[in-house]
């Protein structure tokens, strides 16, 4: 491994490092906590003086909902499979099963940090629930919402389409990205720290040793040998 990739590695582990620190150490989490119920009640108050956004929120955060963030990610990563061939496409294959025991081996590890953080809807009593508000059942709080496991998910998926299909990728995977993780934060369901601290520390140290390192081609490659093959 190249002394610059090796530094690359250690400035991003360090940033991840920091990060959480910034939020974990200052006590109720420093600036990070008024940063987030700004987030959470300017969201929280639109729901109610404007039902139609409340709607939004519910369907957004409906369990069923999160198939259309699998759909968009498979979206994007099926315009790369069609403009390959035979092998291209079986790499490919091995690259996404790759990517999925990255993201649930990273998710469990995330979850390991010894953080109990309710969502905001459970947190502050005066908050407005989108499935009270709208009838519709919905993800709107959770027991332990640190790291966001969902944003943590999308992040993965941008960082591989990233390191193997380029910079193009990796934008449109962010677009993906925010578009489907925020509705979490509308909701209270998260609070926006939950993605932007834990999801994006655990992301930066765990990441950046798995794609920056032989580490994510090596299993790449054993995938692409043992994965059974079409017959022609």
């Amino acid at each position: 491994m190249r002394l610059s990739r090796l530094i690359t590695i250690l400035l991003l582990n360090a940033l991840g490092i920091a990060l959480f620190f910034s939020w974990y150490l200052p006590e109720h989490h420093g600036f990070w906590f008024g940063l987030d119920k700004t987030i959470f009640f300017g969201f929280n108050n639109q729901m109610v003086t404007h039902h139609a956004f409340a709607i939004f929120v519910a369907i957004t955060n409906f369990r069923g909902f999160d198939l259309v963030s699998l759909i968009a990610m498979g979206l994007l990563y099926y315009s790369y499979w069609r403009k390959s061939d035979a092998a291209g496409h079986h790499r490919m294959l091995a690259i996404g099963v790759t990517m999925l025991i990255s993201a649930v081996v990273l998710n469990q590890l995330g979850h390991r940090i010894p953080v109990v953080h309710s969502s905001p809807t459970l947190f502050f009593h005066n908050a407005h629930r989108a499935g009270e508000l709208t009838g519709i059942p919905t993800k709107d709080a959770s027991g332990d919402s640190f790291p966001g496991d969902h944003g943590m998910m999308l992040m993965i998926f941008a960082c591989f389409m990233w390191r193997y299909f380029g910079g193009r990728a990796f934008i449109k995977a962010l677009i993906i990205f925010f578009v489907f993780a925020m509705p979490r934060v509308m909701a209270g369901a998260h609070w926006f720290t939950d993605i932007a601290v834990g999801s994006l520390s655990v992301v930066l140290v765990g990441m950046s040793w798995w794609l920056l390192t032989p580490g994510s081609d090596m299993l790449v490659n054993y995938l692409d040998k043992k994965l059974p093959r079409r017959k022609k």
